[in-house]
């Protein structure tokens, strides 16, 4: 997934493409597990208590389901965040594609699927009235659980490189939360006051909007060089 090559830099001439175009995916994937573990320690001590009026978000009052289900929202998300760091690791992936796969299985079926679902069945009680954020989230929980299928498709039919293209969007997905954490602070710190209603509603928009434009960007930049002229 954030590997720029699959070949070993050893096996390639010192002056091929396939080298010249290696960059360490490290740096990259520590700048990842540095943002899931910071928005997790701010946003998920709220929610081990099982409290509901520790909830970081306001419960509708005529849906009794609504903390459960968000907590099993918050749970799988949780589960996803932390697949991903594991997934991204370059070095895992190498060494043990074993434990690569696995986290992938679960980033999806203990991840995404009942996350997305959960998100399903929140949206029309979290946005009642709300129909700018409400059609926002939706979209982005049909199209995370899609692409995180498409990702598992082409696994299974060994279409590595599809495969890559699918995970990164569907990390880009993943994280797109954290844009609904991180703008208060933004606004904040910049001096421009903001409604919260606002932000709640466009959050999901603009975090979805922005990390698959910079997934999109990170595709471009680490695509594979062609490897004989019958590939260009």
């Amino acid at each position: 997934m954030a590997y720029e090559t699959d070949r070993d830099p050893a096996s390639a001439a010192p002056d091929s493409p396939v080298r010249r175009a290696r960059r360490p995916a490290w740096p990259w994937a520590l700048a990842l597990a540095a943002v899931v573990a910071a928005f997790l320690l701010y946003a998920l001590p709220r929610y081990t208590t099982l409290d509901p009026a520790l909830a970081g978000v306001p419960l509708h009052p005529g849906f009794p389901a609504h903390y459960p289900l968000l907590v099993v929202h918050i749970a799988s998300g949780t589960i996803a965040m932390l697949a991903v760091c594991v997934q991204v690791w370059p070095r895992i992936r190498r060494r043990w594609p074993a434990v690569h796969r696995a986290s992938g299985r679960i980033y999806v079926f203990g991840g995404v699927l009942p996350s997305a679902v959960a998100s399903l069945v929140l949206v029309p009680w979290a946005f009642e009235g709300q129909p700018v954020g409400g059609i926002g989230n939706t979209l982005v929980a049909v199209v995370w659980a899609v692409v995180a299928v498409l990702g598992v498709v082409e696994a299974r039919r060994r279409r590595f490189d599809r495969h890559r293209m699918w995970m990164v969007y569907g990390i880009a997905l993943t994280l797109h939360i954290v844009w609904g954490r991180a703008l208060p602070f933004v606004f904040e710190w910049v001096g421009i006051v903001v409604p919260g209603q606002v932000i709640k509603e466009g959050a999901g928009w603009f975090g979805a909007a922005v990390n698959l434009l910079i997934a999109h960007w990170w595709l471009r930049r680490t695509a594979r060089p062609a490897r004989s002229g019958a590939a260009r």
